[in-house]
């Protein structure tokens, strides 16, 4: 038996409803960024939902993509705004500038670089990005947000080495 003053309640929360997902700073910027990739508002039917479908493959859709194949266009295209949106939530939430920068292999290998000041905020190294995707909406948010969240908190820790012209 369990005694309830020694639980930890900070680590007992219900799964965050679609809606709730929705709101938070890193998925809020990533349906922002793809709304302002619709220059032509071909996009204004879709729900916020619909535009993030592109992030989001079940697992007959992941069982689909080959093992080896070298990342497309859209799938390249989709990556940046992806990281694009973490970068602009980390800057609303710190006020510091923050650069995205990707090296790519044709192949689909490369790395991820999100840069404030001096600091690298972010560093993540990519690979089979062809299959570039997550199960659900709350997988996606919980990527996203783990990034903004080390993000900030290393900023957090060097604002000095943060800020640009340091």
């Amino acid at each position: 038996m369990v005694d309830s003053a020694t639980v930890d309640t900070a680590t007992i929360t219900a799964p965050m409803t679609e809606a709730e997902l929705m709101l938070t700073p890193f998925v809020n910027q990533l349906v922002k960024q793809m709304r302002a990739q619709d220059t032509h508002g071909t996009w204004e039917g879709k729900s916020d939902l619909q535009l993030l479908k592109p992030y989001i493959h079940t697992p007959e859709e992941r069982r689909a993509i080959p093992i080896i194949g070298d990342p497309d266009p859209d799938t390249l295209w989709h990556l940046e705004i992806f990281y694009n949106a973490i970068a602009v939530a980390i800057e609303r939430e710190t006020g510091q500038m923050v650069s995205p920068m990707m090296k790519m292999s044709h192949e689909g290998f490369g790395r991820m670089v999100l840069i404030a000041g001096r600091l690298v905020v972010v560093n993540k190294q990519l690979r089979d990005v062809h299959r570039f995707g997550f199960a659900s909406l709350a997988k996606l948010a919980d990527a996203g947000g783990k990034f903004f969240d080390e993000a900030v908190a290393m900023i957090r820790a060097y604002p000095e080495v943060a800020q640009y012209g340091a």
